[in-house]
């Protein structure tokens, strides 16, 4: 059974940092296409970041210049580091990957998310 664990969400006050690690867990072979998404109360999930197998990354708009999305491809995790945190940031984040197991089947996998909350 594959899993992807997200882990780091918490309270923070704003200008403040978190870092976002997203585990694949199981028969996993490699992570390719990997991201950071996030959903806001009353709002569509959105795209933060995404990274490619190869590490090109893409950020929307609302956090260029402010967050990382970077991997380690040797522990199958993506990261996500989050500076100078404003409290629009607030959101449940959702970490996802094309997983290629074991047998060399890959699918996409979303984790099961984690509350991020700017306030002061």
């Amino acid at each position: 059974q594959v899993q992807l664990v997200e882990s780091g969400g918490g309270l923070v006050q704003p200008g403040g940092s978190l870092r976002l690690s997203c585990l694949a867990s199981g028969s996993i072979f490699t992570i390719n296409n990997a991201g950071w998404y996030r959903q806001a109360p009353g709002k569509e999930r959105e795209l933060v970041a995404t990274i490619t197998s190869g590490g090109i990354t893409n950020y929307a708009d609302s956090v260029k210049g402010r967050f990382t999305i970077s991997r380690d491809n040797a522990q199958n995790t993506v990261f996500l580091q989050m500076n100078s945190l404003k409290p629009e940031d607030t959101a449940i984040y959702y970490c996802y990957a094309v997983v290629e197991t074991l047998m060399r089947i890959s699918y996409p996998k979303w984790g099961q998310g984690t509350l991020v909350t700017v306030s002061s």
